[in-house]
């Protein structure tokens, strides 16, 4: 597993925001799990939503499924933005699953061009 990387220009990575519903599990260190709806992900970490905030700093197993597959990682909780929405960001995620989320997020960038092309296409014509 490596830590997410940084880029030597410091451009804030894509973020995707869900649509769909995206369950996640939170494993805590006591092996409490935890279930959320994922809002927004990026390979730096995201957004979740919960019926009630963690405590800021936990690190937590996440996992969740995409089209591409189950992605798995190491996250901790961040402050709250709200009493059911609290950022996190990864500390650790695997090659094959940081690949898996890239994909799912490429994907989703790529459907979006093509939708604007058929937008600005159509009020062409």
């Amino acid at each position: 597993m490596t830590p997410p990387s940084q880029s030597d220009t410091h451009a804030r990575p894509t973020r995707l925001n869900l649509l769909r519903t995206t369950t996640a599990v939170l494993r805590l260190a006591d092996g409490q799990q935890v279930h959320g709806k994922l809002q927004v992900i990026s390979v730096t970490g995201g957004l979740i939503g919960l019926s009630s905030p963690l405590n800021q700093g936990s690190i937590v197993k996440l996992m969740f499924r995409a089209e591409t597959g189950l992605i798995f990682g190491t996250a901790e909780l961040l402050i709250p933005i709200s009493r059911t929405l609290q950022p996190f960001r990864f500390l650790q995620i695997g090659d094959d699953d940081r690949c898996r989320l890239n994909a799912v997020i490429q994907s989703h960038m790529d459907k979006n061009r093509l939708e604007q092309k058929s937008i600005v296409w159509d009020r062409v014509w």
